[in-house]
């Protein structure tokens, strides 16, 4: 208890933490703050103190999905809100990281887990995106986006958003009519849709999900295009032939680090040689880190968040250019506040379909992930690669139209 109370004395400084120990011995932390309210814990045995310790970001999610960390007043979202807007990546402060032992342990972790192979790409994506479709019917959007969505205005619903950020993409990949369009990582089909209905391509989407692939074949036949907007169930180092436009929204997370080269050399691979490519995903703004350990054991096994400085050094090795790059920086918090309120709203649907302690576990991954993009060092970035540097006009200008038309 004592070294819990030395922690969270040095961590807590903004907004009311109390804490009731095992023996019902209660501490309280930090000052009043109206805008971070007042969150009361109590843990249930000595042993989730212990756990707790020995590494924050793992332990404290597992004694909370277990029922050995209890949420007395507020909810996890509080928890972690207050947690960490004491703690913000732009004020340098490390009060939250794990011990020397624990940090040890995560980097030797995830050089282990890294080398994502094809044999276990399949077993990794299975993981997350095979889980029931119900679940994710609760908490995404009708067009089932599973990734930042682009807040023209952080008052749009969700749903206007996810709209906004395919019309965000699509004007980039500046597409015309007939062209060829390869979908990597094509989730439930949305993107690869869309494209075709506003821009008149055709568009092959590859996914591993087996589940993802029934439902968005099923769109494609619902809508009467399955002859223009295909779906296959194939790693992206099988696809052959050449598209005019690659587009990749979520997917480079699972790509692997080992693998980037592997993966931008089959890109510079498929793409014509005045095709352009766009990869939308989640960065790290402080540079080459590790994946954190609740994260990969229980949400994304094999996945890793490409810091900038990664993704640019292996792109450098094609004979290609990085004709644009964009940090969103707040989008994907305003997403997840969404997601999060959703699946809150959907406790005993969610309950129903797997149980307690899982709607625990995604709560806790939904509301740390939003106060990784709230307060943490994760941003969303989008990466525009052209082969020839003719293939664009030579200013953003009919991003920003296109757009406007899209949108309209």
């Amino acid at each position: 208890m004592a070294l819990l109370d030395i922690f969270l004395s040095r961590a807590i400084k903004r907004g009311l933490l109390t804490v009731t120990y095992p023996n019902g011995k209660t501490s309280r932390f930090g000052t009043p703050d109206a805008e971070l309210g007042e969150v009361a814990l109590r843990f249930t045995d000595n042993g989730a103190i212990r756990a707790v310790l020995r590494d924050p970001s793992v332990g404290t999610p597992e004694m909370f999905m277990n029922g050995r960390l209890l949420i007395e007043k507020g909810d996890v979202r509080d928890l972690l809100v207050l947690m960490t807007s004491n703690n913000r990546y732009e004020d340098g402060s490390n009060a939250l990281q794990a011990n020397i032992v624990g940090k040890a342990w995560n980097h030797l972790r995830f050089k282990v887990a890294r080398y994502n192979m094809v044999r276990k790409s399949k077993r990794n994506v299975a993981h997350h995106y095979d889980l029931s479709d119900k679940l994710y019917e609760l908490f995404l959007d009708s067009d089932r986006q599973y990734s930042c969505a682009y807040f023209t205005d952080p008052s749009n619903s969700l749903e206007q958003a996810q709209m906004d950020k395919k019309a965000h993409i699509a004007a980039k990949l500046a597409c015309r009519p007939g062209m060829t369009v390869l979908d990597i990582g094509c989730g439930w089909g949305g993107t690869a849709l869309y494209l075709h209905e506003k821009l008149g391509v055709e568009v092959l989407g590859i996914t591993l999900s087996e589940e993802q692939l029934k439902v968005a074949r099923a769109r494609a036949e619902a809508a009467g295009v399955a002859d223009k907007v295909r779906f296959e169930l194939i790693d992206y180092r099988h696809v052959s032939g050449t598209f005019d436009r690659i587009v990749s929204i979520g997917m480079f997370e699972h790509v692997g680090t080992p693998h980037y080269t592997t993966f931008f050399r089959k890109c510079h691979e498929l793409l014509k040689p005045d095709g352009v490519m766009l990869i939308h995903t989640i960065g790290r703004a402080n540079g080459p880190n590790v994946t954190d350990a609740f994260t990969a054991k229980y949400i994304f096994p094999g996945g890793y968040i490409p810091a900038m400085s990664e993704v640019l050094s292996a792109s450098e090795q094609m004979r290609w250019f990085v004709s644009d790059v964009e940090t969103l920086r707040l989008h994907y918090a305003y997403t997840l506040k969404h997601w999060y309120d959703r699946v809150v709203a959907a406790h005993d649907a969610i309950v129903e379909l797997y149980d307690e302690r899982f709607y625990r576990l995604w709560t806790w991954y939904l509301a740390g992930s939003y106060i990784s993009f709230l307060y943490g060092a994760l941003v969303n970035h989008q990466y525009q690669f052209t082969r020839n540097r003719h293939a664009l006009p030579i200013t953003r200008d009919y991003m920003i139209a296109e757009e406007r038309k899209l949108r309209g």
